[in-house]
């Protein structure tokens, strides 16, 4: 066995390899540094989603000649001294390992100066080895530009995911970031084109606002609590806002970002019973805890809090959501259909009192008045026959004996209709309109089942399982053929689904084409609707839930796993999306039409995944009822 230490830069290039695993990182990394600085306005430009450039500017303190070439060796830091500052870390970055990974796998130039320096010096490092320091003018603070991330790691860049995989995962860090300093202004730069221009904020829900917009700010309360154990603070989404579909989700400890499942389902229990299935509020929660309470030193990219007593955590971040939402009104109870209702008025408890007084219509009339009686003082005569009203003739009703004769002294000038005969009766109702209700022959059971008789009996038919068949077979046919079927929105429906979902949208552009959908990005953060698959519905606040459906999919799956995915499983994933957003069955005709559709499937007793669509009641299991 031959042992030996390895040289600097493979240790350096095998710590980068923790540290720096795509181009997010080195943002990650260099944002994190720079808000460490001091600084209050910071500049982040990217090309090629990081490929070829990353540079960040910040106005912080800035470094002298030597710490700028020392920032890049491997452990140097100012952040420790000695053991026990590890128990009170407070700043982002203090393993000192992030310049020297970052120079291990690219190109790197470090500009900088500090306030009391007359000018500033360029630093060059690239594969690890310090390449020349030059004095240059420069503003006060540090600019860092990182070119061609991986140029001698081939392998590691050959992984790298598309441009706008990569870029959602800066966007990722950048908000992470910007969330905890409302108080600092950040800038985002991507390929000549702001995507963020953040001022500094008077508050944490200006700087939600600013950042994933007021459709969002607009959708949470705030949460704060106070305990010995930990403080909370931010705000959470009420529940009637939560949706099934990505939401932004953040826990930060001490300012600093970090990923929970356990404390995360803290907050979904807080919500148990007031949001749907499957659906996830957002939530933005900052926790101040004292930092001898927790480890920050368990993850090389620092995403993971070890808490001393986390159950006790959990608990109280529990009841404070729960407070929160109970404070703001939110809970459980009845609800109503009311889609369909027309709108009331709304009266106070005291209308009555001031309701102005409504008199009936003035005006005289004649008590003794006859419509029947003639001029002469005789009723008016009918003779028998079917005849229809004619008009007047010489002054008078002239019905041309189409109704039955009435007596010769009726009694207070009334028709006698005791006296008509069956024919007569007969012909008399013919002048009203026939008001029996057309035989139909299927029923729509509560919008789920259609019943319809069939020699045997009944036939029952699940609407959504029908519906499913239905898509998946039309699915499956636009994806093997690519001969998508297209409805056209009567309006196209624009839609906020923010900077880092319009790039996952913008990278699936042409699977989703392909099965019917006709989608176009519009600005950094939307996208606009124009036509959707056959049997999808059209209104406005459907496509958008469906829309929502449709994000969830593709950032489950993934292009890659999208390519190589069998097209009958991808075809059932959309279909079973498209029979929950599917039209609803509402008249006989649309039953009929529904059925007539499934019995042209290939198979119309069951779903792609094996579900019953059909079911048959006998006659004599109906008779066995009575």
């Amino acid at each position: 066995m031959d042992i030996r230490i390895l040289p600097s830069n493979i240790a350096n290039m095998i710590a980068a390899g923790e540290v720096v695993q795509r181009p997010s990182s080195v943002v990650k990394e260099l944002l994190e540094n720079a808000v460490d600085a001091g600084a209050d306005q910071v500049t982040v430009i990217i090309k090629d989603s990081g490929r070829t450039l990353i540079q960040v500017i910040d106005n912080g303190c800035g470094m002298s000649p030597d710490e700028a070439v020392l920032c890049f060796e491997r452990h140097a830091t100012s952040k420790i001294s000695t053991a026990e500052d590890l128990q009170h870390i407070q700043t982002y970055g203090f393993r000192g390992e992030a310049l020297a990974s970052i120079a291990a796998v690219s190109e790197v130039t470090l500009k900088t100066r500090r306030e009391e320096d007359q000018v500033g010096c360029q630093v060059d490092f690239a594969d690890s080895k310090h390449l020349s320091t030059i004095e240059v003018s420069a503003p006060k603070g540090s600019s860092f530009s990182v070119r061609n991330i991986f140029y001698n790691v081939p392998a590691r860049r050959k992984f790298l995911k598309s441009d706008n995989v990569e870029f959602k995962h800066i966007l990722e860090e950048f908000t992470r970031v910007a969330l905890t300093r409302p108080e600092i202004g950040f800038t985002l730069v991507h390929n000549g084109k702001d995507v963020h221009v953040l001022r500094k904020a008077k508050s944490l829900k200006f700087r939600i606002q600013d950042l994933l917009g007021r459709s969002t700010a607009d959708k949470v309360v705030e949460l704060s609590a106070s305990t010995s154990v930990v403080n909370l603070s931010g705000y959470i989404c009420r529940p009637d806002e939560a949706k099934k579909t990505v939401s932004q989700q953040f826990f930060f400890v001490n300012g600093r970002y970090f990923r929970s499942p356990y404390m995360h389902k803290a907050v979904m229990k807080a919500y148990e019973d007031m949001i749907a299935d499957g659906a996830a509020p957002s939530y933005f929660i900052y926790m101040d805890i004292d930092p001898d309470s927790i480890d920050v030193n368990i993850s090389p990219t620092k995403t993971e809090i070890k808490f001393e007593d986390d159950s006790v955590v959990f608990q109280i971040l529990y009841a404070a959501v729960r407070e929160s939402l109970g404070k703001n009104s939110f809970s459980t109870g009845l609800e109503f259909d009311l889609s369909d209702a027309p709108e009331l008025p709304t009266f106070g408890k005291n209308y009555q009192s001031y309701r102005p007084e409504v008199l009936p219509p003035s005006g005289s009339f004649d008590p003794s008045y006859n419509p029947f009686e003639t001029q002469s003082g005789k009723s008016a005569g009918y003779s028998g026959g079917s005849h229809s009203f004619d008009g007047f003739k010489n002054g008078e009703p002239d019905f041309g004996g189409s109704f039955p004769k009435m007596s010769d002294t009726p009694s207070k000038g009334y028709p006698d209709f005791g006296s008509f005969s069956g024919k007569e009766k007969e012909d008399y109702g013919k002048l009203f309109e026939d008001r029996t209700l057309p035989s139909t022959d299927v029923v729509i059971l509560q919008g789920k089942y259609i019943v319809t008789p069939v020699k045997s009996g009944l036939m029952l038919v699940n609407i959504r399982r029908a519906w499913e068949r239905i898509l998946y077979e039309r699915f499956l046919s636009a994806i093997s053929a690519n001969a998508p079927v297209t409805r056209v929105t009567m309006f196209p429906v624009e839609i906020s689904v923010g900077p880092e979902n319009r790039l996952v949208f913008e990278e699936h552009l042409e699977y989703l084409a392909g099965l019917g959908f006709d989608i176009s990005p519009k600005d950094m953060d939307k996208i606009v609707v124009n036509g959707v698959p056959e049997g999808f519905s059209c209104d406005d606040r459907s496509v958008e839930a469906l829309m929502a459906d449709v994000l969830i999919a593709i950032t489950d799956t993934g292009t890659a796993t999208l390519a190589g995915m069998m097209e009958s499983a991808m075809a059932e994933k959309f279909a079973r999306m498209g029979a929950a957003r599917g039209e609803k069955i509402t008249s006989a005709h649309d039953a009929r039409k529904l059925i007539d559709t499934l019995f042209g499937c290939s198979n119309s007793e069951y779903t792609s995944s094996g579900q019953k669509i059909l079911s048959m009641i006998s006659v004599q299991e109906i008779d066995g009822k009575f």
